[in-house]
């Protein structure tokens, strides 16, 4: 993923947050607090799972797949590298 785009993704991400259509990322938003992340932490590493899934739009020229996000965030948190 390209790492410039990572601000427009967690403004995405804090969008998501704040819509009753996608609950399940603020669910894991507060998961990710809970287990002792940062806000900004905690929305990165989601901004990730959704940058993903965008790459996985352009090159498969398919729809957006909420199962597979919801995989993703589900999966979190990420270890550090």
């Amino acid at each position: 993923m390209n790492d410039d785009l990572l601000p427009d993704l967690i403004a995405a991400v804090e969008q998501q947050l704040l819509s009753p259509q996608t609950p399940y990322v603020a669910k894991a938003y507060s998961r990710l607090i809970q287990l002792g992340l940062n806000t900004t932490e905690a929305k990165t590493q989601i901004a990730i799972c959704l940058g993903e899934e965008m790459e996985n739009i352009l090159k498969s020229r398919m729809p957006f797949n909420e199962k597979s996000y919801r995989a993703s965030l589900e999966a979190l948190p990420m270890n550090p590298e």
